[in-house]
This record gives C-alpha cells, structure tokens and sequence, in this order.
C-alpha cells in the first residue's frame, strides 16, 4: 500500500483537470478580449499594463495546456467550431462569474432589502448561464459529457488566443 502512495500518477485526477479547463478556457477568452482591446488603449501606463497582462496569460495558457496530456483521455476530438462559439463561451464566463460574485455578496449583506435585492440578481444570472450552457450545449459548443472533446477544445481555443497577433 506505501508503494502505491509515493508512485506518480499517470494522469490527472478528473477534479484538478476540470479546474485546469476552467482556468483556460476563462483565461483564452480573456487573452483575445485584450488583444482585440489593446488597439484602442492610448494611456502608455494602462498600454503597457495591457501587454504585460497579455503576455501573463500567454505564459499561462502555455503552462496549463502542458498538464493536457496528462488528462484522462478516451476518443479523438472534433474540430472546434469558433466565432459564435467564441461569444457565447465569453458570455457563460460572465454568467458564472455573476453567479460567484452575487453569491459572495449575498454573505456580506446586512440589509433584507440589500440582500433581497441580490439574491433576485442571483436568480438572473443562475438563469442565464443556464440558458447559455443550453445553448453551447445543443449546438455542439460545449462537450460538458465529453471530457476529452472539451479538453480538446480548451487547447484550440488557448492556442488560437496564443496565436492571436495585436
């Protein structure tokens, strides 16, 4: 039994590779989003916090997409399909994000009227990103019960954004 506990795993454990997936895939959009954003930013401080941000996430990106071929793994992956899949996987972010940060701000109220007013906000976001899950889902963009395909999607996706020339 003390053999077994000191041996290197031979891949990932499912919950520490769907937190990996979460942060690339979070972190992808957010790579592009600046890029994209970059050209408009004229204030020289902010510019540069901008390229040092991008090159952070880049540096990331690169270092998380290593622990993929650690990822449990059963079928190849179909090519990912971008543009829609891009805005709406951007929108689910800021769904799920809302969803933690009313949930937050929920145990930091004092005030009924503050907390009534936060959890209605709460229920909003819960209903959208269910409804844009729904959406990603049906129309093949998100592979919730297809680890490897939605693996392989983050890798796609953390590339492009890699890529993505600014």
């Amino acid at each position: 039994m003390e053999e077994s506990m000191n041996r290197e795993p031979q891949h990932l454990a499912y919950h520490e590779t769907l937190e990996i997936h979460e942060l690339v895939a979070f972190q992808s959009i957010g790579l592009m989003k600046l890029k994209k954003a970059i050209v408009d930013v004229q204030d020289e401080r902010l510019r540069a916090l901008y390229q040092r941000t991008i090159g952070d996430l880049e540096k990331n990106l690169q270092e998380l997409l290593q622990f993929y071929g650690m990822a449990p793994r059963a079928e190849a992956a179909n090519p990912l399909e971008l543009g829609t899949g891009f805005y709406a996987g951007d929108l689910l972010a800021l769904a799920k994000t809302s969803v933690r940060n009313y949930a937050i701000a929920i145990t930091e109220t004092a005030t009924p009227m503050v907390r009534e007013t936060l959890t209605n906000h709460l229920q909003k976001a819960i209903q959208c990103h269910a409804d844009v899950f729904n959406f990603m889902y049906e129309n093949g963009m998100y592979p919730a019960y297809n680890l490897e395909r939605l693996l392989e999607n983050d890798m796609n996706i953390a590339n492009m954004a890699i890529n993505m020339n600014y």
